[in-house]
């Protein structure tokens, strides 16, 4: 309970329960005064209605028909808290059910109050009255006015009923806030376990979900999104870690291995230069990994944002379209394009020559003979769509995702020239522009599909136009 009531969760809990129970008084004391007030108006009504057929028999039958009036009225209340006095210039009672004139306190104009005593039952008791006092032609004076036990009991029992009705009030606030703050604390509590197990080195743990779809639940939501993120990014990283200790080891070991054997066997210059053009290549391999890291490290931080400007992807994709050409017949392979002109885009335009390169040159690694396809052309929604197609092995549907992993490789023997980074490289490109890539089957064949949204500044909706 003291842990309980030192949260958050439970002082916003009681802010709001006094900020209620301080409307739901506001609101009682407010019922309290209009219900006295009406009381008070509906005694002055009643007086002031006695006081209108006391005033037509003075008109009529002069002080005579008053008094006969007034004993007539005072006999007859039998009980009722209507009170009736006339008394003479030296206040000594004519006619009333009053023995006598009160000692009176003057309220407003016209209206006095006063303390009367009555026999009730047999009892004498004493009540606060409320009356209207006139002077009469030869000063007589004729008191009006009704005793106020019946306002007196429904006031009383109006303050009973407010006074209780402030206490549950209060209680069911209190029980209220003390509910709400456990459940708020309990789902905390959750969030806290998970975290201490995660802190604790358990990246499995997370946040439960109740299925409210409640704040809590989105909250929770997030953080588990978040921490599967981080733990795909973890072991990723693991991963990541072993290639690069593969990759990289070899390359090195194979380097100090050529360099040491050189050394040891009989100096030969053709030996040596051998040997330096193999260590130079060696090293421009790890350098080509260095690289690809570092621009997919830019790519996905998005430091290359301020380069980016509009830029002819049709004319990019035709760039390296020649460049790769040699390589295609070389293989005995056929490149075709399928390019709409024009398409722009807003981008870097030598990281989109780098990601269309790569797409290209894994269609070209992996297709041993047919057709290699390379198209530009715009969406029903006008986005820029760049696909590469081959007719080659493919990659099987539960590992597209995988392979825009780094260093990801299908091949356990890695004996393919390749360092695993082109399409990650790819993927953070196509991310960095505002697009996205997939991998989809081209029947027999693998087809890379890029989506960039198109420049802001015009729209392109040219038909494609096929060239060989």
């Amino acid at each position: 309970m003291y842990r309980l009531l030192r949260t958050n969760a439970f002082r916003l809990a009681a802010l709001y329960m006094a900020l209620f129970a301080a409307s739901v008084l506001t609101l009682l004391v407010f019922i309290y005064f209009s219900t006295a007030d009406f009381v008070e108006r509906q005694t002055e009504e009643t007086v002031g209605a006695e006081i209108t057929g006391l005033q037509e028999q003075y008109r009529e039958h002069g002080l005579l028909g008053l008094i006969e009036a007034i004993n007539s009225r005072a006999s007859a209340e039998r009980g009722e808290p209507t009170l009736y006095l006339l008394a003479d210039p030296r206040l000594k009672r004519i006619a009333g059910n009053l023995a006598n004139w009160p000692q009176t306190t003057a309220i407003k104009s016209g209206w006095v109050r006063f303390t009367v005593e009555l026999t009730r039952a047999g009892q004498p008791v004493t009540y606060d009255a409320l009356a209207s006092v006139f002077v009469l032609n030869g000063d007589y004076r004729l008191l009006v006015g009704r005793d106020l036990r019946d306002a007196v009991t429904f006031r009383a029992r109006v303050e009973q009923t407010l006074f209780f009705a402030a206490l549950l009030t209060l209680a069911l606030g209190l029980i209220g806030g003390l509910f709400m703050t456990r459940n708020v604390l309990r789902r905390i509590e959750a969030v806290n376990r998970t975290s201490a197990s995660i802190i604790q080195g358990d990246l499995s743990e997370r946040v439960p979900l109740t299925g409210s779809g409640d704040e809590f639940d989105q909250l929770a939501a997030n953080l588990n999104a978040m921490l599967d993120r981080i733990e795909r990014l973890m072991a990723g990283m693991r991963q990541v870690t072993d290639n690069i200790a593969h990759d990289l080891r070899t390359p090195l070991s194979r380097l100090r291995a050529r360099l040491e054997v050189t050394l040891l066997e009989r100096p030969d210059a053709t030996r040596y230069a051998d040997a330096l053009s193999e260590t130079i290549a060696e090293a421009d391999q790890l350098l080509g990994t260095f690289n690809a890291l570092l621009s997919i490290a830019e790519a996905e931080a998005g430091a290359r944002r301020e380069h980016m400007a509009e830029v002819e992807l049709d004319e990019i994709a035709r760039s390296v379209a020649d460049l790769y050409e040699p390589v295609a017949e070389e293989k005995g392979l056929k490149l075709t394009l399928d390019i709409a002109s024009p398409a722009p885009v807003r981008g870097d335009r030598h990281l989109l020559s780098q990601a269309i390169a790569n797409l290209l040159d894994n269609a070209l690694k992996y297709t041993p003979e047919g057709e290699v396809r390379l198209t530009v052309r715009h969406d029903d929604v006008g986005r820029v769509v760049v696909e590469v197609a081959d007719n080659g092995p493919g990659v099987p549907a539960d590992h597209r995702e995988h392979v825009f992993d780094r260093f990801f490789r299908l091949e356990n023997s890695r004996s393919t020239p390749g360092n695993g980074l082109g399409l990650s490289l790819v993927r953070a490109v196509a991310k960095l522009h505002g697009g996205e890539i997939r991998l989809e089957d081209n029947g027999p064949g693998l087809k890379a599909v890029m989506i960039l949204p198109a420049a802001p500044q015009r729209a392109a909706s040219l038909p494609n136009r096929t060239a060989a």
